[in-house]
């Protein structure tokens, strides 16, 4: 045998060595590019488990077939446990994305080529980032180690409660004013002061802070900078998805690796699919269509009213390959076309951004707030009948609804005709205290108070002897 001392010695060619990565700009737009990905978290599959995660449990959406339907089959049962991937595919992109944010926080005062304005600029970027993340984490495993440094200890157990939501509000409202305006932002998908706002809307509603909700949604809508996008079965297309009405996605791009994709539509196709008669949209040999399959449940797609134009990104009938027509009514197997196959898609990549947060979530959120403050008032009428006079339907007046819990119940159902598929029915659920109940008069037994929130995976537990297990599990 012979051996050569240099043969594993590698030469740099790269300008930005280890030692000095982050003292660069190309090195912190570099990591800050990563902090995004992770932040967006449309790794491979997961634009369909971060929506599904919040669906597949509610009265919206169900899953069979697949490698993925036994996992799956679990989270609709309430048969939770912290070793499923879909609990693991929502906690670990979080913390990446802060791990990324806290060495951003801790380097870019040494990077000497920038001024003191882009300094401050970058530093409410990265606390945004970071910021975002916990505000998910927090909505679906609790309070949770606040890691605020790379430098700290390694083990750390929960914040309190009142610590995390301290952190959430606290850091929003530090960077809203360092952040660039709407439309100024550095590039497309990057921080902007109206999705900070928005976050912290969106922080409040599920908080209950309904005066601060009705205060900063107003704000919002006082900027004078988004409105509802005219045709809502074109919102999602990918040749409309910088428009208006989007404020906060997460951002996909076609790609052969699936990298930062959508794959929605992937799970979306019924089996054998052909052609849609009422559009024509005709399945491109460039597509794939999943053994896994995504259904919508007939308690939901019944709710909607007949006339309603939000139903038009539903599929339900088609022609199969075979050329004959098949109905997928009352078989709890309608599809949700919302993100409408991209006719640039490679393979299972798709390009659809994803959003989460609408316009119209804020005009949704501040109806939500007035009718808790004061009960049922003409100004939340109005904020609907907005949403309701783009899908087609009659407008609603105040002699409708008696009480606060009819207006709060028609809120509910009205978010979830229109926030199908983003990602939003579990949350809305648990705060108007719906979820439970809800899984158990749908047949799912197993449901308890405690699953509110989400099991924290196994294997966090298993590396921080200091972090326990969330109730119940």
């Amino acid at each position: 045998m012979q051996s050569c001392k240099d043969f594993l010695s590698e030469e740099v060619f790269s300008q930005m060595a280890s030692d000095n990565f982050l003292a660069t700009r190309e090195g912190l737009e570099s990591l800050t590019a990563d902090a995004y990905a992770r932040t967006a978290n449309m790794n491979l599959n997961n634009s369909q488990w971060v929506l599904g995660a919040h669906e597949l449990c509610t009265d919206m959406l169900m899953q069979s077939g697949g490698g993925n339907e036994a996992a799956i089959l679990t989270i609709m049962n309430f048969t939770w446990d912290p070793y499923n991937q879909v609990f693991i595919d929502n906690w670990d992109p979080p913390y990446q994305a802060i791990r990324d944010a806290n060495m951003l926080l801790e380097n870019v005062e040494s990077v000497n080529s920038l001024s003191a304005h882009e300094v401050n600029s970058y530093i409410a970027e990265f606390k945004f980032i970071r910021v975002i993340n916990y505000f998910r984490l927090y909505c679906m495993f609790g309070p949770v180690p606040l890691r605020l440094t790379t430098l700290g200890d390694i083990n750390l157990a929960k914040a309190s409660d009142e610590e995390m939501r301290t952190f959430i509000e606290s850091e929003l409202l530090s960077v809203i004013e360092q952040l660039p305006e709407y439309g100024s932002e550095k590039s497309y998908g990057r921080a902007h002061r109206a999705a900070a706002m928005g976050f912290l809307c969106k922080f409040y509603l599920q908080t209950h802070q309904w005066e601060k909700v009705n205060n900063i949604a107003q704000q919002l809508i006082d900027l004078g900078r988004f409105e509802l996008y005219p045709n809502y079965e074109l919102l999602f297309h990918v040749a409309n998805e910088r428009n208006n009405e989007y404020i906060w996605v997460r951002p996909a791009v076609a790609s052969t690796d699936r990298a930062n994709a959508n794959g929605w539509m992937n799970v979306s196709f019924p089996e054998g699919f052909a052609t849609d008669p009422r559009s024509g949209l005709t399945f491109s040999n460039t597509w794939v269509n999943f053994p896994t399959q995504f259904r919508l449940l007939d308690v939901f797609f019944n709710s909607f009213e007949v006339s309603d134009k939000r139903k038009d990104l539903i599929l339900t009938e088609y022609v199969n390959t075979s050329g004959n027509s098949v109905s997928l009514l009352n078989n709890n197997d309608t599809r949700s076309f919302k993100y409408w196959p991209d006719p640039d898609a490679l393979g299972a990549s798709h390009g659809n951004d994803i959003p989460e947060i609408r316009y119209a979530d804020i005009l949704l959120s501040k109806a939500e707030a007035l009718n808790e403050l004061i009960g049922p008032n003409e100004e939340s009428i109005n904020l609907i009948n907005q949403i309701r006079l783009r899908a087609n339907l009659n407008v609603l007046t105040l002699s409708d609804f008696p009480d606060k819990e009819s207006l709060r119940d028609h809120l509910l159902n009205e978010r979830g005709w229109e926030f199908y598929s983003e990602g939003q029915r579990r949350n809305d659920l648990i705060r108007m205290n719906k979820f439970i109940s809800s899984a158990i008069e749908r047949g799912a037994t197993n449901a308890r108070p405690f699953h509110v929130l989400f099991p924290i995976p196994q294997v966090a537990i298993d590396s921080d002897p200091l972090l326990t297990q969330n109730e119940g599990y």
